[in-house]
């Protein structure tokens, strides 16, 4: 039987962790963010502390499933709105699948999407599970203009804007779009963050790589990075010196924070962006290339680079490090070798060999794409792949 001083004491150290539970109660495999606490007044509706409340008392943590705590997590971060929860999931799977260091998922999702993401990341094996916490958050833009930034090209996607504003705590980020696959471990890219300089703030892939048939030197009615702009399918942030940085634009000759650069932006381009938060982005970069380090095409390797032959000479040379089939192309029949990688991650089960129930079924569909220009190129979409499951095997032998 407790005494009073031990009820009150422990009744008060559950209290602290529950207040702090995003961020300090490790043992969690899952928490659900309370939105709008930490968040500055003009990112919060006028109802704050009773939507937090409300909010709070639906999304409590769902599970105590400990994990083994190794050297800092790889956090990566997705959104998710509409029919994405499968894609999303098998982005995760891929990552899940190859990486060797522990992974901290922030998935920023609709609401009725919560429980399709809980409900599956808790159904993996025990032995994946243990390679991944997560945290899952709501949608939540600046109030006053939701739903002009909400509606910004794909649904949602310019949540990722604000990631250094709502993950104040969070010094790195590795932000993907959901149509992302990761043919070796996240940690390789993570790994160019050592690379920055003192100036860098974020690393990108360039949008082409032959202005011939590159899109922003030919179409774009705004400032864009370099000669062919870049690609924020696949963005490493240094969130703590992008939090920092006093930007130079072309709007005011003072140079404004990112919490005051965003909406002045949107407000003079939204009627010549095309592509949404990346040419945001592009704008940005254009007024501050010292602060953005560029990766090479092979580390976001799109249909762009294939479909009117091959122009990508790094993923030649290494392979497709990491695929991005936008123009959903997972979901038809219009570049069957982006399809039939996904659909093989997908379909593989979680501890299997690797190469017979991954990479031969693989290959055995990528020679079905060969009238297409991307799959008369598809040995680049297993070359790093066949590398990469050279480690899982170990892994599973280790595990037996």
């Amino acid at each position: 039987m407790l005494d009073p001083p031990q009820v009150l004491w422990l009744t008060l150290s559950l209290c602290h962790c529950t207040l702090l539970l995003p961020f300090r109660c490790k043992s969690m495999s899952v928490t659900h963010w309370n939105p709008y606490w930490r968040l500055a007044p003009d990112v919060c509706g006028k109802n704050c502390f009773m939507e937090s409340a409300r909010r709070y008392a639906v999304d409590k943590t769902l599970s105590g499933f400990s994990h083994v705590d190794r050297v800092e997590s790889v956090r990566l971060a997705v959104v998710a709105c509409g029919p994405r929860l499968e894609e999303t999931l098998t982005m995760l799977k891929s990552a899940v699948i190859f990486s060797q260091r522990a992974l901290h998922f922030h998935i920023f999702a609709e609401d009725d999407l919560h429980s399709g993401f809980k409900d599956s990341l808790e159904s993996w094996p025990v032995r994946f599970r243990s390679k991944y916490n997560y945290t899952i958050y709501p949608i939540t833009f600046p109030s006053d203009n939701a739903k002009e930034w909400k509606k910004l090209f794909k649904p949602c996607a310019s949540q990722r804007l604000f990631l250094p504003l709502i993950l104040s705590d969070v010094d790195s980020l590795l932000y993907v779009d959901t149509d992302i696959l990761f043919l070796q471990p996240v940690e390789e890219i993570w790994n160019f963050l050592s690379m920055f300089n003192s100036s860098h703030m974020a690393a990108m892939a360039p949008e082409h790589e032959e202005p011939r048939i590159a899109w922003y030197n030919r179409f774009a009615r705004h400032p864009y990075y370099g000669k062919t702009g870049v690609n924020s399918g696949v963005m490493l942030m240094n969130m703590t010196r992008i939090r920092a940085k006093h930007f130079r634009n072309d709007m005011t000759p003072v140079h404004l924070r990112w919490v005051d650069l965003l909406m002045p932006l949107l407000q003079k381009y939204k009627l010549n962006i095309t592509w949404g938060d990346q040419d945001l982005l592009n704008i940005i970069f254009h007024h501050n290339p010292e602060g953005l380090f560029v990766f090479p095409c092979h580390w976001n390797y799109r249909p762009d680079h294939c479909i009117y032959g091959s122009n990508c000479a790094a993923a030649e040379q290494y392979g497709v490090y990491i695929l991005h089939g936008n123009r959903g192309v997972y979901h038809d029949d219009k570049q069957p070798a982006f399809r039939a990688v996904y659909d093989a991650i997908q379909k593989y089960p979680f501890g299997e060999d690797p190469v017979s129930s991954l990479l031969r079924p693989l290959e055995e569909k990528l020679k079905t794409t060969m009238h297409t220009y991307c799959g008369r190129s598809s040995h680049i979409f297993t070359k790093k792949l066949r590398e990469s499951i050279t480690y899982i095997q170990k892994d599973n032998l280790n595990a037996r």
